[in-house]
């Protein structure tokens, strides 16, 4: 089910309401079996998939806390094994069939393994890294194992993160789901504004931006120049405003209800290096890979010294950009990010001097605009078809500018970008490039996610005059045709 479909317009009251009206020990079932109506709207038979991935996971937990030494650690293993096995039977088997066939054929060696016909499961990476990071922190000593088989399935399948997080961890959420919740007006209407954000930000500005983005990266070889340029910003853009805006109505719709889910984007376009960038998008994976990949491998290599840290930051951009997409353009995107940092990392000292020779309104500008211009140029490679077109696209960014500045070449790119209509595109675009600077003034003035931050101490009619724009913006702007949120293919 799609937040941004009328099925959840009726399926969200509903089911809070009768959530409300229950006691509390029957609540956790009702949400469960919400949850599980939830994921069942894609396809059906993958809830199996979860199910097993879930008894797996519990009695591995319990078996870990009851070990200890070798044993606890196998217990571990077995079931990181079976979380990491299904994950990539799934997701990475073809990649994987495809990339050996290509072997073959270009050794000369007999053989050829077979592709299978298999949709990847919507959110199957997302809930194996949640359901990693339990047993994990049981294995630590950070987490006791969840007796109530009940609790920890709705752990794993809680409606509002289950299919694009965030990635919670079980100190964060499983004892929220034994709390007794009572309906709280504040977080009600707190939880609605968070909620109309995320869909304003998904149905108004990212979807109205993928008209654009289509168009420019279904046909990057039509274009030259401009064009591209302009669809690297903008899908930046469009990227930001589609998970993040997941990510707003995930914590507003689990707000309403009292549960706390943690942040996932902290303006990340204000950012004045890659490595803030990191900090601030994302948050719940950034800091996943942190604590269970780089951190781990920075500290076993610790004797390396800055090699350490080189080779935290590749395995752990590797490793993203590769769960990112089972496809070479994800690991070369997120190879470029970890280069990026890394050169950070050894050129800081050098930056650092050369933005003190400047004022700090004009370092501080240049760092933002630099971050962002390389930010945008790294998504090239996670929205264009192919290597080939990602090639294409980044080498022709600064080629026939002239002919496009021209009052003709302006004409036929706004035609192009609109379909072969030329007041569909003009009008997407000014209105793409109005949204933009929009949202920027409004996260400007915002504390976290929440909108009501903007309008805080005004007076009522300005206040309720705010989300009435807002709510009257979704309706005539927002493009509603049922396009899903773009991380729902990792």
């Amino acid at each position: 089910m799609l937040f941004n479909s009328f099925e959840f317009l009726l399926f969200f009251p509903v089911v809070t309401l009768i959530y409300f009206l229950l006691p509390h020990k029957f609540r956790w079932f009702h949400l469960l079996a919400a949850s599980c109506l939830f994921y069942m709207f894609f396809v059906p038979i993958y809830i199996l998939i979860l199910i097993f991935t879930i008894v797996i996971d519990y009695i591995a937990g319990i078996a870990i806390e009851n070990s200890s030494g070798a044993r606890k650690k196998w217990f571990l293993i077995l079931s990181l094994a079976a979380n990491i096995g299904v994950l990539g039977f799934f997701k990475y088997y073809n990649f994987f069939a495809l990339n050996i066939n290509g072997f073959f054929h270009v050794t000369n060696i007999k053989g050829h393994v077979n592709l299978l016909d298999i949709i990847l499961p919507i959110g199957l990476s997302f809930h194996t890294f949640q359901a990693m990071s339990y047993n994990i922190e049981i294995y630590r000593g950070n987490q006791k194992a969840e007796r109530h088989f009940g609790i920890y399935s709705l752990y794993v399948m809680f409606y509002p993160q289950l299919v694009a997080g965030p990635i919670e961890r079980p100190q964060n959420m499983l004892h929220q789901f034994h709390e007794r919740k009572y309906f709280n007006w504040t977080d009600v209407r707190e939880g609605l504004k968070i909620m109309l954000w995320g869909l304003f930000k998904k149905v108004v500005i990212s979807d109205r931006l993928a008209l654009i983005d289509n168009n420019i990266f279904d046909k990057p070889h039509q274009y030259t120049g401009i064009p591209l340029l302009l669809g690297a910003v903008f899908f930046a853009f469009q990227l930001y405003c589609d998970f993040s805006g997941y990510s707003d109505i995930a914590l507003g719709s689990a707000r309403v209800m009292g549960y706390d889910l943690m942040l996932n984007f902290n303006r990340p376009f204000v950012s004045k290096s890659i490595s803030e960038v990191w900090r601030r998008w994302h948050i719940s994976l950034s800091t996943w890979l942190n604590d269970y990949l780089f951190t781990p491998t920075v500290t076993s290599l610790r004797n390396w010294g800055s090699g350490a840290i080189v080779i935290g930051l590749m395995l752990t951009f590797f490793v993203s950009g590769f769960w990112h997409g089972a496809g070479w353009k994800f690991i070369v995107w997120g190879l470029i990010l970890g280069v990026a940092i890394i050169y950070e990392f050894f050129t800081r000292k050098w930056r650092k001097k050369l933005f003190k020779k400047l004022p700090k309104w004009l370092g501080d500008s240049l760092s933002v605009l630099l971050t962002f211009c390389f930010f945008a140029f790294s998504c090239v490679f996670c929205r264009a078809h192919d290597i080939k077109d990602s090639i294409y696209i980044v080498t022709h960014f600064f080629t026939g500018w002239g002919q496009t500045l021209s009052y003709t070449g302006f004409k036929a790119m706004v035609t192009a970008i609109g379909g072969n209509d030329l007041i569909f595109g003009a009008f997407n675009l000014g209105i793409g490039v109005l949204l933009i600077i929009i949202l920027e003034l409004l996260q400007s003035r915002m504390q976290g996610n929440n909108p009501g931050t903007v309008v805080a101490g005004k007076p009522l009619v300005v206040r309720w005059g705010f989300y009435l724009a807002m709510a009257v913006s979704v309706v005539l702007l927002g493009a509603f045709n049922q396009q899903e949120f773009f991380y729902f293919q990792f």
